[in-house]
C-alpha cells in the first residue's frame, strides 16, 4: 500500500477506536508508568489484536500482518503521534515472537506465537543476575534435565513486568562447569507455578515496574529449549537485536512529545529566557533528528553489534532530557506535592536508568570498541 494511504488507514483507525473508556488511556503506561490502568491498557491490546494490529511486521503465516518496513515506521509512528498508551505486551511481541520465528520449532511456534498475537500469555526476559549485571556471560542460574524436564533454580533480577507475566524466557548454565558464554541455553520458562517467587523493587518514582526472581526447583518441558541446548548465548544476543528495531521509531515520537512539553513548560514559567536553557532545549532538539536518522540508517540491516550505537545515543539523550525538564521548572521542580511526582519529577529520576538497563553505556562502549572498532579488548580479571 501507497505509504501516505497507509498512514492515513492507521492513523483513522486509531482516531476511531481510541474513544469511550479508551480515550482515557491517551499518554498512559511507559518506563517508569507501567503501573498506570494496567487492566485497561491490556483490554486495549486485546482490542488492537482483534482488529489484526498487533504484530503487524511479523509474517502472515505467523499471524501477523507482513508490513514492509516502510508501513511498520508509519504504524510506529502514527502509534505513537496518536497518544496511544504504551503497549503492555511488548516484550512477547518485539522480543520472544521475532526469536521464534528465527529459531524455534514448529512446535514452539504453534505453541506460542498465536497467544503472543492474540495478547493471551505475556512474557518478561529472564537475563540479568544480582552476581552478573549487564554481564550476561556470567550468569549462575542453572537447569539440568530430569525425567523429561528442566528443573531450575538461581535468580533473576531487574525483570521488568515479571509481576504480570505468565511465562519468562531465562537464559541458564545447562553444562555444568562450563564458564562464560559456553554451556547456556534459551528456556521458556511459566511463571505461575510452585518454585517461582516474584518480588517487586520499588524504584526512585515510588513504583515497581520490574522485579526480582527466586527460582527454586521450577519445572519446564524438555522441548521449551530454543535453538539446541548450549546455543543459549547465540539466541540470546539474537533476541537483544530484535530489542533495537523498528519500535524505537515510536519511542522516539513519545520522546519529541516530552521534549515539546518541557519546551512549552519553560515558556509558561519564563525559563526560556535563561539563553543556556534555550540553547540545551535546541540542542535536544538536533539530538532527536539524529536519533531518528541513526534508526533509519540502520533499519532492516541484520542484528550485529553496531545497536550498541543506538542505545548508547537515545540513552544518554533521554537522561540529558530527564536534568532539562527540572531545568525548565527551575526551584520548584525539587518539590513534591504529598506522595505524587509531577511529569518532570518522574522524568529525571526514571531516566537516571536509561543508560544502565538494556544495557549499561560502559557495556555499550566495549562492544562497540571491540567488536565494531577493532580495538584491543579490555583487560579482565
Amino acid at each position: 500500500m501507497e505509504p501516505t494511504r497507509f498512514r492515513r488507514e492507521v492513523a483513522g483507525w486509531l482516531a476511531d477506536n481510541l474513544t469511550g473508556e479508551f480515550a482515557r488511556l491517551r499518554g498512559l503506561g511507559g518506563p517508569g508508568r507501567e503501573h498506570e490502568a494496567f487492566d485497561l491498557r491490556l483490554a486495549w491490546e486485546r482490542h488492537l489484536a482483534a482488529a489484526g494490529w498487533t504484530c503487524v511486521g511479523w509474517p502472515a503465516e505467523f499471524g501477523g500482518r507482513g508490513l514492509s518496513l516502510d508501513e511498520q515506521v508509519a504504524f510506529h509512528e502514527e502509534y505513537a503521534a496518536s497518544g496511544a498508551p504504551a503497549r503492555v505486551n511488548h516484550i512477547g511481541e518485539q522480543l520472544l515472537g521475532p526469536t521464534l520465528i528465527a529459531f524455534g520449532t514448529p512446535e514452539q511456534r504453534n505453541r506460542f506465537l498465536p497467544k503472543i498475537v492474540a495478547v493471551e500469555e505475556l512474557w518478561c526476559q529472564g537475563y540479568s543476575e544480582p552476581g552478573a549485571g549487564s554481564d550476561l556471560a556470567a550468569v549462575s542460574t542453572s537447569a539440568v534435565l530430569r525425567d523429561g524436564e528442566w528443573v531450575v533454580n538461581g535468580q533473576k533480577i531487574w525483570t521488568s513486568l515479571a509481576h504480570v507475566a505468565d511465562w519468562c524466557f531465562v537464559v541458564a548454565r545447562t553444562e555444568p562447569g562450563s564458564q562464560r558464554h559456553h554451556g547456556l541455553s534459551y528456556l521458556l520458562v511459566p511463571l505461575r507455578q510452585d518454585g517461582v517467587t516474584v518480588r517487586p523493587i520499588q524504584q526512585l518514582t515510588g513504583t515497581s515496574e520490574f522485579n526480582e526472581v527466586f527460582i527454586d526447583d521450577a519445572r519446564t518441558p524438555a522441548d521449551l529449549v530454543v535453538g539446541a541446548p548450549g546455543d543459549g548465548w547465540k539466541i540470546a544476543m539474537a533476541t537483544l537485536g530484535f530489542e533495537r528495531g523498528v519500535s524505537t521509531l515510536g519511542q522516539q515520537i513519545g520522546f519529541r512529545r516530552e521534549l515539546d512539553d518541557i519546551t512549552a513548560d519553560a515558556k509558561r514559567l519564563g525559563t526560556y529566557d535563561d539563553p543556556l536553557l534555550r540553547a540545551d532545549l535546541t540542542r535536544a532538539r538536533l539530538g532527536l533528528r539524529v536519533l531518528r536518522a541513526h534508526a533509519l540508517r540502520t533499519l532492516g540491516r541484520p542484528a550485529g553489534p553496531e545497536v550498541a550505537v543506538g542505545k548508547l545515543l537515545w540513552a544518554q539523550w533521554h537522561r540529558g532530557l530527564g536534568e532539562l525538564a527540572m531545568r525548565a521548572r527551575g526551584a520548584r521542580s525539587l518539590v513534591a506535592s504529598g506522595d505524587e511526582l509531577d511529569d518532570a519529577q518522574r522524568l529525571y529520576l526514571f531516566t537516571r536508568a536509561d543508560t544502565i538497563y538494556g544495557g549499561s553505556d560502559e557495556i555499550e562502549r566495549n562492544i562497540i570498541a571491540e567488536r565494531v572498532l577493532g580495538l584491543p579488548r579490555e583487560a579482565r580479571p
